[in-house]
């Protein structure tokens, strides 16, 4: 292949290395040239053009990309025609992605000009969706580097392996204090990872933590045609000789292995009864976010075995995200004590009052914001913070005399989640936690926030306190400050009811009884309601 500068004429039938713009002239990269190219170039005073030309022996860019990405493509793999010297490869049915990393790294060996990208091995994918990429780097190639790359690639080097398990039985295991909700939570976000791949839960089985009674619901459940079993123990597997692995082994069965070196989701376990896999699930299965669980969950529903080799290799990569519920979290945080400082969010305009400003409109001869803010003081919260917005001044004049921060939120005007954002920014370095109040919610008294403080336990895995009657949530809300870089991300007028959905996990509930937690006012109407009583 030939390379470099060459006069107009010269370059008939090169191909442009690089655009070139001269006086209204536009001539792109990769054009060839030819007699029209030629004239526009001579009549632009251009005298000399980079252009690349094949010689015998070499083929072009898009016809090595699409030798080496046909070479490569497996079963369930198509090849996108190649286009300026890249060809792409797509899933041609949803399945798991398995690759032959051997094989990949020989043609990237075979010579610098060509490269062969993949998608993780294993990765779950989607019809249609991109799983890799062959890319040659000049405008051509040797034929002989070409047919090198292409034997390296042998067979299968990427190929989509389908899901094929379709019934799934799940057990879960009993213990006092393990509520129901938690459980029915953990099968509605299993029937959502398993949506993807077809598969359902046919049955599911609640026991006590006994390994007797749940070798029998493994047996109940391989009876009704499980294909794989999920077992969720009501306490973590600490050891081989423990209730689930004790169970498997009842029923028949045999453990592959205990342990992950993937965090979170290094208490898993699998085994195996009857030829049919059983898993142990570690705690993070109960949450959507990805964790070591799916990794091998969605290997097994392809059909694809999980050794203790596979499971062993996983290290490399396998630290994943934080784990909230961790009492020692990665990441160090200020001062896990006490120390929770109250934020009082009081910026907003109170479009919904028709004029006034709710938070300066009297109950029982007090301001309502100075009532809520009273409240928090008198509370064993640590600091109180004031994020002002709309008459910033006459609300701090409604405050006068109160030993509270006040911070200014400029873009109240732009929702709710500004002021979080300003309030949790303001907040004391050594705060482990804060206790979001709003200013229009003057029936909160101090016994109620004191009771969220007390349910806040990081060691126990409580790290938001909320109120809760009848099922409903309500307000002022504990967050750790484990949680604030993601409160600091909130945008317009909604606050962060979606995070405490993300986190389930880390959620304390503390009953409450009343409307104390539930009653802002927000309109005249309901003013009116207060002042009655």
């Amino acid at each position: 292949m030939k390379f470099g500068p060459a006069a107009p004429v010269d370059a008939l039938g090169g191909v442009t290395v690089h655009t070139l713009r001269q006086g209204a002239l536009v001539l792109k990269k990769c054009t060839t040239i030819g007699p029209s190219e030629v004239a526009a170039l001579t009549h632009a005073g251009v005298s000399e053009i980079v252009v690349v030309r094949l010689e015998d022996g070499d083929v072009s860019e898009d016809v090595a990309a699409t030798s080496i990405a046909q070479a490569v493509a497996g079963d369930g793999v198509s090849v996108e025609r190649a286009f300026t010297g890249r060809a792409n490869l797509f899933a041609a049915r949803a399945g798991v992605l398995v690759v032959d990393r051997a094989i990949v790294d020989r043609i990237n060996r075979v010579d610098e000009a060509m490269t062969f990208a993949t998608l993780n091995p294993f990765k779950p994918v989607v019809e249609g969706e991109m799983i890799a990429t062959v890319k040659l780097i000049p405008f051509g190639v040797e034929a002989r580097l070409r047919d090198a790359a292409v034997a390296a690639a042998g067979q299968d080097a990427l190929r989509i392996a389908p899901y094929v398990v379709s019934n799934v039985g799940v057990v879960s295991t009993m213990l006092p204090g393990l509520s129901p909700k938690v459980i029915d939570k953990t099968l509605r976000v299993t029937a959502e990872r398993l949506a993807p791949t077809g598969a359902t839960i046919i049955a599911e089985r609640r026991v006590d933590h006994d390994e007797h009674a749940l070798a029998k619901a493994i047996q109940e459940l391989l009876a009704r045609g499980a294909e794989l079993v999920i077992v969720f123990g009501a306490s973590a597997i600490a050891d081989r000789r423990d209730v689930i692995p004790a169970a498997i082994e009842q029923s028949g069965g045999a453990i592959t292995h205990f342990g992950m070196p993937v965090d979170p989701g290094n208490l898993l376990l699998i085994g195996n009864v009857k030829g049919v896999p059983v898993l142990g699930a570690p705690g993070c299965a109960r949450s959507p976010v990805e964790n070591g669980f799916d990794w091998v969950l969605m290997r097994l529903l392809a059909g694809i075995e999980v050794t203790r080799d596979d499971l062993t290799a996983m290290g490399v990569g396998g630290l994943l995200m934080e784990i909230v519920t961790r009492p020692q979290p990665r990441i160090p945080v200020a001062d896990q004590t006490s120390k929770i400082a109250a934020l009082v969010l009081a910026a907003g305009r109170a479009t919904r009052m028709g004029g006034p400003n709710k938070l300066l409109a009297e109950l029982n001869g007090k301001p309502l914001v100075r009532i809520v803010v009273e409240q928090a003081l008198a509370s064993q919260a640590s600091s109180v913070t004031v994020v002002t917005g709309h008459q910033a001044r006459e609300v701090e004049a409604a405050l006068r005399g109160l030993n509270v921060s006040f911070v200014h939120n400029p873009q109240f005007a732009d929702g709710l989640a500004t002021s979080v954002k300003a309030g949790i920014a303001a907040l004391p370095d050594n705060a482990a936690g804060a206790l979001v109040c709003l200013g229009d919610m003057p029936l909160i008294d101090a016994k109620l926030l004191d009771r969220l403080i007390a349910a806040f336990a990081p060691e126990r895995g409580a790290l938001i306190t909320v109120p809760v009657n009848e099922g409903r949530r309500g307000n002022p809300v504990l967050w750790s400050r484990r949680f604030f870089a993601e409160l600091m991300t909130l945008d317009g007028d909604v606050g962060a009811r979606h995070l405490i959905a993300k986190h389930a996990v880390a959620v304390a509930e503390v009953p409450v009884e009343g409307q104390g937690a539930f009653l802002d006012i927000d309109t005249p109407q309901a003013l009116a309601a207060a002042r009655r009583g």
